[in-house]
């Protein structure tokens, strides 16, 4: 097991990754919370189904309730955020209570709001189950979907603790792999360019993934972003910088309809119009095709469909939450490790989308 500490203005807590940590639990809550009430566990239908049992027995000393919502980004809605209040409420949750995220990073999202503004705010763990997890549980950002835009309603709220098992990502689907990867290589470009190439060099498939690569990857990234949150945890700064290659993607999540793509393959896509970006308006150098190959070895969508209207997607750019008064700023790279922020106007933006998605 290895523990990492994530140190916030507002709070330091312990993230730990390993196998069967999930075991650490009722020592965990039984130090932190010698008052607790009641534990609420907020999980999506497809982790119930493989692991509800599991967390509920390693918390059977606790009086639990389980509120299961849908899967994936139907979670983030405002039907089943008001759902889970009601449950917390009609279960008689109270200041003294804690939610458990028990999930992808859709339900860390839900299950962080949640325990936001319950009774103005109540305490909450992480405990992760997919790889994409691995950035959305770490760093307090949880928030819903609205319909305008990915994200947009939600709060600062960092956990009490994540718990990383990694015996939960042994059932993940491989699209589900390929969408947490895309968001370690994100790590490694921004911040660390001898991990990009141990990346690089090491993974050529999303179906065999060896546990110490795994957890080395994962460990890895969870330690880079908190490089990040320590120095900026309200995104005023150089947080930002981890939205690398989700300007595009977030606006390719809300025009095709959330759930229609799985974040980190969006994020995928935005890295290589990012990477175009960057070679253009930064003087980037990189062999962006031996990349662009990579990604596709590993089974990603390296194009723009031709279905995505790029005026359309230009206006759920210019929502993004980086936008100011309706300008878009994109996240870029001089180097790897080495990220700028730049402003595009809407005209040299449609033109390099329309390059993009052409494929010149």
């Amino acid at each position: 097991m290895k523990q990492i500490s994530i140190q916030t203005a507002s709070k330091t807590y312990p993230v730990f990754v390993g196998t069967g940590v999930i075991n650490q639990l009722r020592t965990f809550i039984n130090n932190a919370f010698p008052s607790l009430s009641k534990i609420m566990i907020i999980t999506d239908e497809t982790v119930a189904d493989l692991y509800l049992f599991d967390i509920q027995h390693a918390l059977a000393d606790f009086q639990t309730r389980s509120c299961i919502v849908p899967s994936g980004e139907k979670a983030k809605t405002f039907d089943v955020y008001y759902q889970c209040l009601t449950f917390a409420l009609e279960n008689k949750l109270d200041r003294k209570s804690l939610v458990i995220a028990f999930g992808g990073g859709a339900v860390g999202d839900l299950g962080g709001f949640v325990a936001s503004t319950f009774m103005r705010g109540i305490s909450f763990l992480q405990v992760p189950t997919t790889i994409l997890a691995h950035d959305s549980a770490v760093g307090g950002k949880v928030a819903i979907n609205h319909p305008a835009g990915k994200n947009m309603i939600g709060s600062f709220y960092q956990p009490e603790a994540v718990f990383y098992d990694l015996n939960f990502l042994e059932s993940l689907p491989l699209h589900e792999k390929r969408s947490g990867f895309a968001e370690v290589i994100k790590h490694g470009l921004i911040h660390d360019s001898s991990f990009y190439f141990w990346l690089h060099n090491h993974i050529f498939s999303m179906e065999k993934l060896a546990v110490p690569d795994l957890s080395y990857m994962l460990a890895r990234g969870i330690e880079i972003k908190r490089d990040f949150v320590s120095v900026d945890e309200r995104e005023a700064g150089i947080r930002a910088f981890l939205n690398f290659g989700h300007t595009l993607a977030h606006a390719i999540e809300a025009e095709a309809g959330y759930g229609k793509w799985t974040h980190g393959e969006a994020v995928a896509v935005g890295m290589l119009f990012a990477l175009q970006l960057s070679r253009k308006k930064a003087g980037l150098l990189f062999n962006h095709e031996h990349f662009k190959g990579w990604l596709k070895q590993l089974g990603y969508v390296t194009e723009l469909p031709k279905e995505f209207a790029l005026n359309k997607l230009l206006d759920r750019m210019k929502q993004d939450k980086k936008s100011i008064d309706q300008k878009v700023n994109f996240v870029l790279l001089k180097d790897i490790g080495s990220p700028i922020s730049y402003e595009m106007t809407d005209e040299e933006l449609l033109n390099e989308l329309y390059i993009f998605q052409k494929g010149e």
